[in-house]
């Protein structure tokens, strides 16, 4: 028996959700009537049809079948190229299978779906709800978190502030919701906010919940003790000024007793009534308060430092450095993190990998930045001022992995950043500027060891607002 087979074409792409179809030519080279049967193998056999699945040939003839490759929009048709094999059976001579390998490229397509757990949650200091992230692509995921809320009430700790999921897998990120302002007295108050799920080159996927903040005290109690407190000090008023006078009625029947019994008065004796009364004692001068044997506490002058507690250190500032190493000790790879010194606000709290530095809206400029790497071999860059042309004096800034490095001033006297130039020693960076007036300027990536420079257009001159920045 022999058998002559083509695939045609042998390499084919297809889309998830969709099907594309190969055509399978067989030619009977024997001298008798066979029987084929055709079967597909490999990791593609589930979503992949024959038609026929039989084929009868003469000596010499040929037939052809055709095969339907279906993937389904799951994580299961994984991404790439997957390799196929249909098994030929001929009736006659079973014994003698031939096996024709084709390779099949399936594109990939990205699906991500969020869930707060619960989607409300109450707490007079804190809440702590639960997001999680299904991953429902062919590839793999890295997202950043984030949280807002209208009016910035709310502060958020997000652990792990991003994730790298697998295909069919999820990721559960624990979030902490802590009220900016405590309410002491009154009813419970609800709160809403959203936490976004940020994916470079892909719009935000944000989830909505409510923190409902309870009362430290219910309303009821804080108005018993109000009315308490009034009924106590009108008491006390009132007995002030009303205070009975309580005299003893066994003194005075005494003292007529004693007035009774005493006898008359002879007339050579002064009466005890008419005697003068003795003078008064005279007064003792007062004790002046002896001198403290000790000084007061805070109260030594010169170089004694005022004898007072000492007092306890500043705790340390906390840097884009601080934050990049904490996140490569729990998580392995290229990290950036990265913090803004806004105009009137200061430095605010470092973020990383892709998440928002700066204000959106507020017309509050970027005055500095602070930018650390790591799995980068290190970084490099400078702030650019429109109006006044690059920065003229200062040096490039540049600095090694785990390490600060800053650009900008944070002078009164000097302008906000209106640009700036970065770049990574190993690998790309991608970066995005938000600018007064224009907004988001889009996402920019550079080639392996290129600079990027992102920011206000040359001939605009618009303040920095926010960044956000990925490698």
């Amino acid at each position: 028996m022999s058998l002559w087979t083509s695939l045609e074409p042998a390499s084919a792409t297809v889309d998830p959700g969709a099907s594309t179809r190969v055509r399978l030519r067989v030619r009977n080279t024997g001298d008798v009537v066979d029987e084929y049967r055709f079967e597909p193998v490999g990791s593609v056999a589930p979503w992949t049809a024959v038609e026929p699945p039989t084929l009868r040939l003469y000596p010499g003839t040929t037939g052809t079948v055709e095969l339907t490759f279906s993937p389904p929009r799951t994580p299961d048709a994984t991404a790439g190229p997957n390799p196929y094999a249909v098994r030929i059976t001929p009736t006659e001579h079973p014994d003698a299978v031939t096996v024709p390998e084709g390779n099949l490229t399936v594109t990939p397509f990205t699906e991500v779906r969020a869930e707060l757990v619960p989607p409300t949650v109450k707490g007079r200091f804190r809440g702590r709800p639960r997001l999680a992230i299904d991953n429902l692509g062919n590839t793999r995921v890295t997202a950043s978190l984030s949280g807002t809320d209208t009016g910035d009430r709310l502060a958020y700790d997000l652990q792990p502030g991003n994730v790298q999921i697998e295909p069919g897998r999820a990721a559960f990120v624990d979030a902490t919701l802590r009220p900016r302002q405590i309410i002491w007295f009154g009813s419970k108050e609800e709160q809403p906010y959203s936490l976004a799920v940020r994916r470079s080159g892909a719009q935000p996927l944000e989830v909505d919940g409510t923190f409902v903040q309870r009362g430290f005290l219910p309303r009821w109690l804080a108005t018993a003790l109000s009315v308490g407190l009034a009924l106590t000090i009108a008491f006390v008023m009132i007995w002030l000024a009303y205070r009975p006078q309580v005299t003893s009625l066994a003194k005075e029947k005494m003292e007529q007793a004693g007035a009774t019994a005493l006898p008359a008065p002879s007339p050579s004796a002064p009466s005890k009534a008419n005697a003068a009364p003795p003078p008064p004692p005279a007064e003792e001068p007062a004790a002046e308060p002896e001198a403290s044997a000790t000084p007061a506490a805070g109260g030594g002058d010169g170089d004694g430092g005022g004898g007072g507690a000492s007092e306890e250190p500043e705790p340390k500032e906390r840097t884009a450095a601080t934050a990049v190493q904490e996140l490569a000790a729990r998580s392995e790879g290229r990290h950036i993190c990265y913090r803004a010194y806004v105009a009137d606000r200061g430095w605010q709290d470092p973020v990383c990998d892709g998440a928002e530095a700066g204000t959106v809206g507020k017309s509050l400029p970027i005055k500095a930045l602070n930018i650390a790497v790591s799995g980068v071999k290190g970084t490099a860059g400078n702030g650019a001022y429109v109006v006044e042309g690059w920065k003229t004096g200062d040096k490039w800034a540049s600095a090694a992995d785990g390490v600060d490095m800053y650009f900008g001033s944070t002078k009164e006297s000097l302008s906000p950043l209106q640009g700036y130039t970065i770049k990574v020693n190993d690998g790309s960076v991608c970066q995005n500027a938000h600018v007064a007036d224009k907004g988001w300027m889009g996402l920019g990536c550079t080639k392996p060891g290129d600079w990027m420079y992102g920011g206000s257009p040359m001939e605009q001159a618009k303040n920095l607002e926010a960044v956000r920045f990925t490698v």
